[in-house]
């Protein structure tokens, strides 16, 4: 599956790698960091698309090294043109020999065959971990269903978490999680006109209960902080 976003077929189908989305991913992160982890040093996003989310950070944690990491030529070309100042390796999780202070792997985990194999490949690469998970998984998706194939076919989600199993895989493939949020996807982000339609009600089941909203009516992302388990003796 890797092959679409190395072809050309992904950004055919998503002309700007979902650029836009960059400056809002890193508010919630630099907020996350400020809050659990401050001054990072080094910081490396696998996965960074275009490198819009490593440049709106070089501004809000000014100071910290970053470096970005990207297996499709045509968004480091994008990101060349757009982010001149990124600096982008191309390669995959295996290809990092360094060791960072933070890691992030932003709306990844979703699109990637063996995510458990990805995920322990990044085992013992930073001393934190920043996680973005979509939340595909919630009962009005799966009421519909259409919105499983849209994900899958138009923006490449292979695999569809609720906070529950995000969480769960997060623990399972050796990571610790020490704080985690919910990020309100389609109520803030970027929205289609449809999904505009949405925002209210789930503004308003949100007030009421988070949980119950998210796995009801979705909408919303897992913005997780973590580091990797103590090995057990």
């Amino acid at each position: 599956m890797t092959q679409r976003y190395e072809d050309g077929d992904y950004i055919t189908a998503n002309p700007n790698w979902h650029d836009a989305d960059a400056p809002w991913k890193a508010k919630h992160v630099a907020g996350l960091l400020r809050e659990f982890y401050p001054g990072p040093q080094s910081i490396c996003d696998v996965g960074c698309g275009t490198g819009g989310v490593l440049e709106a950070l070089s501004t809000a944690l000014p100071g910290a090294e970053a470096v970005g990491y990207e297996i499709s030529p045509q968004a480091i070309a994008f990101a060349k043109r757009e982010h001149p100042n990124v600096h982008i390796r191309q390669g995959s999780s295996d290809a990092i020999a360094d060791r960072y202070d933070v890691l992030l792997a932003l709306d990844v985990l979703e699109h990637v065959d063996d995510y458990l194999g990805f995920l322990r490949s990044l085992i013992n690469k930073a001393d934190k971990y920043v996680f973005h998970i979509p939340l595909d998984m919630n009962a009005q998706n799966v009421v519909r269903a259409k919105p499983f194939i849209h994900a899958r076919e138009g923006i490449g989600h292979l695999h569809y978490f609720s906070r529950e199993t995000a969480l769960a895989t997060l623990k399972y493939a050796g990571f610790e999680v020490l704080a985690e949020r919910y990020t309100p996807t389609d109520i803030d982000g970027p929205l289609s006109t449809k999904a505009k339609a949405a925002v209210l009600p789930r503004k308003l089941a949100y007030r009421v209960s988070p949980h119950l909203a998210v796995r009801v009516l979705g909408g919303y992302s897992l913005l997780v902080l973590a580091n990797a388990a103590p090995l057990q003796v």
